[in-house]
């Protein structure tokens, strides 16, 4: 069973039963997923670049955007328009395939992972996890890779608060630490 149809079969009507909803729509569900990848001190390096772009393609199978400064920052060497950064939003089919290949695959391939913290989760119910080194994805070879880098994922989802986040996010299998 997908994740997709696990949420429509399981998750909804748990959630809709604890929350007390009375209509179908009012359950919080997944909007959109966000990969972000930052370039860091790999600004001026062309190929590193070229490595992000090929990384976020092969993880989620969509061209990445790259992200331009809105400012120049001379601390950092940044000019306003110079690329810092690649980012991908999935939605809909591919959004829950991502997912139920994040939780069941690359999670547990992270270096000393014991766990999501809570605290990940804002208060729009969104959660926001970093990786940082991108291998954990099973589509990336180590044997291939130059250069590590990091990426941010922010789950987006339709809850109202907190804890309609966290009840989700819980039903959808994400592995939590024990408090």
């Amino acid at each position: 069973m997908s994740l997709k149809e696990y949420y429509k079969k399981e998750v909804a009507p748990q959630l809709k039963e604890s929350f007390g909803y009375t209509n179908n729509l009012a359950v919080p569900k997944l909007k959109k997923v966000v990969l972000n990848a930052g370039l860091g001190k790999g600004v001026k390096d062309s190929s590193f670049m070229e490595t992000v772009e090929n990384t976020l393609t092969r993880i989620t199978g969509q061209k990445p955007v790259k992200t331009k400064a809105k400012k120049s920052i001379s601390n950092f060497k940044i000019r306003e328009g110079m690329v810092i950064g690649m980012k991908v939003t999935l939605r809909g089919e591919t959004m829950y395939d991502f997912i139920e290949k994040l939780i069941k695959i690359t999670l547990p391939r992270v270096r000393d992972f014991r766990g999501l913290s809570l605290k990940s989760i804002d208060k729009e119910g969104n959660l926001n996890i970093g990786i940082k080194e991108h291998i954990a994805f099973p589509e990336i070879q180590a044997d291939e890779i130059e250069k590590l880098h990091g990426l941010e994922m922010a789950i987006v989802t339709t809850a109202k608060n907190r804890e309609e986040g966290e009840a989700l996010f819980k039903a959808l299998g994400f592995p939590f630490k024990k408090k």
